[in-house]
């Protein structure tokens, strides 16, 4: 795995959530015997009874991945990308992959990931799908790539009893490999030939599950880095042509890593699971034949090393089950679950995932939802939502939010929704009505607030070195999304300092973005990557100088751009960050007039040959800057309008200065900086 520049949108539900789906005594699970060790071995086989018998609204497949201690030799431990995947192997001869995850970069010591055996990270994947082969008693196959120390694996499934959407009739493997890409003496598609099938009696519709990852890199990057497609043929035709890349890594949930989890890879991000790619294929019922194969872009390369690693089903089914259904998925918000850490803690607007199980279009949903004990609201949805289609739907804001927040309750708490009618009727399934979800407050901030950030010298290109615009913005909206305040349009290697007051009570977001190369204000990579490169930083802090803190969030620890070298993780947060707070002491006074209040930072502190000064004084006209020695002596003094001054200190004798600066309207803000030569 190599990258030259250099997601976890975990893609499952959270356990505790799948729980709540049934009542007690719906459910039954069923473990297979943990892999403590994968050092040594990379596919382990395990024997388990499932129950039969029975039908199933849900199946689950949970798997555990964790870290342990590696041995003295081991390199690279829990600090690589491998594939970890589940196949399922019947007593019949049937194989299929159940699922498929990619490693992170579980470096020890980053914020996410504390020395082993500390963390673990659950995926977890709907496998109802494959209901027929889950019964009796099966293999279950878990594999890791080769050579990869420091990782456990334990794999659970879970078995919710009730009506599925729809029943599967039957589920055939078709392809269980992919290939070497790019050899024009043996074409990858030379290992997914044209098929012959007949759907079986019982058939209504039937779906292609492919799933497809991209390894290795040729002279082209390919194929890890590079992004090409595959088209998908029914009879001779050509019904899909689906590029295989993800291009959301830079928001992966699961972030810091320690290693290049950023960069956008071929349908795979670092620590995120990988989703099969589902194509419907239209005029197939009971006792069709038909032929179907698929073939990869046209690719070849002096010297092919990159590859596909792929397995492919295909999945019959019988009709849809229910007339009338609304299910509830997920709880997006509020939500402890590591599939949301980048939106929680978050305000007092609830969102739900919403899912038509039925054949019925849905055009209203009547919600009942709140905090455990407390006072439950009402809201009814109104909209259209296709059979078999889903929606996120946010409900008015909960009263009880706002209460814990600004009474900056502590611990974890438990929210609660529930269908009470569709379509202005009883839902026909009200097993999957109802939802909780384990969350934290959002955090009480004081109204009046302080933004200091140093953009690094990235240009927002992701390219440029010392060109503008630079790299990152911010900005502060509040529940409605109007912006009150923001940082837009920077300069590179600038330093800003912004005092806000916050106009009302209630939530705010704050977000800071770096859209360009989504490498946040200070990546490792370019310490050790880039010729030149200064990395920035950003506080928020009370008028104290307190820094506030934030989820998810590591502060560097030193204001000096040199002094952030090899940092690591530190202003590390990919494509953006958001945090949610609570203001419960909102000032309305002269908010316009401090919006940006004048302010001064001074860096590098100590200084050797230059001083630079940051000033913020868009609202109040020029400033004056002067340099006080210890003996009261003006060393240096000058007007200004710029919002950064450079001060040759090279002449002054070394010892600690006072640095003023006053504004035309009589304000004073006044540093020491230590010069040492």
């Amino acid at each position: 795995m190599k990258r030259i520049p250099f997601t976890l949108l975990f893609s499952a539900l959270f356990f505790c959530s799948i729980m709540s789906f049934a009542n007690p005594g719906d459910t039954t699970i069923v473990t297979t015997s943990p892999v403590l060790n994968a050092d040594n071995s990379t596919s382990f086989d395990t024997l388990i009874v499932l129950p039969t018998n029975k039908t199933y609204r849900k199946i689950f497949l949970v798997y555990t991945l964790n870290s342990h201690a590696c041995s003295p030799s081991s390199m690279y431990c829990h600090q690589w990308n491998y594939i970890g995947n589940v196949t399922l192997k019947s007593p019949h001869g049937d194989t299929a992959e159940l699922a498929r995850i990619i490693t992170p970069f579980a470096t020890s010591g980053w914020s996410r990931f504390p020395a082993p055996p500390n963390w673990s990270l659950d995926y977890v994947f709907d496998v109802t799908d494959f209901a027929p082969l889950l019964q009796d008693s099966i293999t279950i196959n878990s594999a890791l790539g080769v050579g990869s120390p420091g990782y456990g694996i334990y794999t659970k499934f879970i078995f919710i009893e009730g009506t599925p959407d729809r029943n599967t009739i039957a589920i055939n493997r078709l392809y269980a490999h992919g290939g070497t890409y790019g050899n024009a003496s043996n074409p990858i598609d030379n290992n997914f030939p044209v098929l012959n099938e007949t759907a079986p009696a019982g058939t209504v519709s039937a779906a292609f599950r492919f799933i497809v990852t991209g390894h290795g890199s040729d002279a082209n990057q390919c194929c890890e880095f590079a992004e090409h497609y595959y088209k998908l043929f029914l009879n001779g035709s050509s019904i899909l042509q689906q590029n295989i890349w993800r291009s959301d890594c830079g928001f992966n949930e699961l972030y810091p890593q320690g290693g290049t989890w950023l960069y956008n890879r071929s349908n795979w991000c670092p620590g995120s699971s990988v989703m099969p790619y589902y194509t419907a294929l239209p005029g197939i019922s009971g006792g069709t034949s038909y032929n179907i194969n698929v073939s990869f872009e046209p690719y070849t390369v002096t010297s092919p090393s990159g590859n596909y690693d792929a397995s492919a089903t295909v999945v019959y089914y019988g009709g849809i089950n229910k007339a009338l259904d609304a299910s509830i998925e997920e709880i997006i918000a509020p939500s402890s679950s590591p599939q949301h850490f980048r939106e929680n803690p978050s305000n007092n607007l609830p969102i739900v995932h919403l899912h038509n199980s039925g054949s019925t279009a849905i055009s209203s949903v009547a919600f009942q939802y709140g905090v455990k004990d407390s006072a439950m609201q009402t809201y009814t949805w109104n909209g259209s939502l296709a059979s078999l289609s889903d929606t996120v739907i946010s409900l008015p804001a909960s009263t009880s939010f706002a209460y814990m927040s600004s009474a900056s309750q502590s611990g974890s708490f438990q929210f609660i929704v529930n269908i009470t009618g569709v379509n202005g009727t009883a839902d026909a399934d009200q097993t999957n009505d109802t939802m909780r979800s384990q969350f934290i407050v959002a955090p009480k901030w004081p109204d009046t607030i302080t933004v200091k950030m140093l953009t690094s010298n990235l240009a927002a290109d992701g390219m440029n070195l010392n060109a503008n615009p630079a790299d990152a913005s911010w900005y502060i909206t509040d529940v409605n999304g109007d912006t009150l305040f923001s940082r837009t349009n920077t300069s590179y290697s600038t330093l800003y300092l912004d005092t806000l007051i916050m106009p009302n009570i209630g939530f705010y977001k704050f977000t800071i973005s770096s859209p360009g190369f989504c490498s946040g204000l200070h990546w490792w990579a370019y310490d050790q990557g880039i010729t030149g490169y200064l990395p920035g930083y950003l506080w928020i802090q009370k008028l104290s100088g307190v820094k506030i803190p934030m989820h998810g969030y590591t502060y560097a620890g030193s204001t000096t751009p040199a002094g952030l070298k090899n940092y690591g993780e530190h202003d590390d947060f990919g494509c953006g960050f958001s945090q949610y707070f609570y203001v419960s002491d909102a000032n309305t006074a002269a908010v316009h007039n401090i919006k940006y209040a004048s302010g001064i930072a001074i860096f590098p502190n100590p200084a050797n040959d230059e001083i630079n000064i940051g000033i913020d004084n868009y609202d109040t006209g020029n400033a004056s800057i002067s340099v006080i020695n210890m003996l009261g002596q003006t060393v240096y003094a000058a007007s200004v309008s710029a919002k950064n001054v450079k001060i040759n200190c090279s002449s002054f004798a070394p010892g600690i200065y006072t640095v003023r600066c006053t504004t035309t309207d009589g304000n004073n803000s006044v540093g020491k900086v230590l010069v040492a030569h």
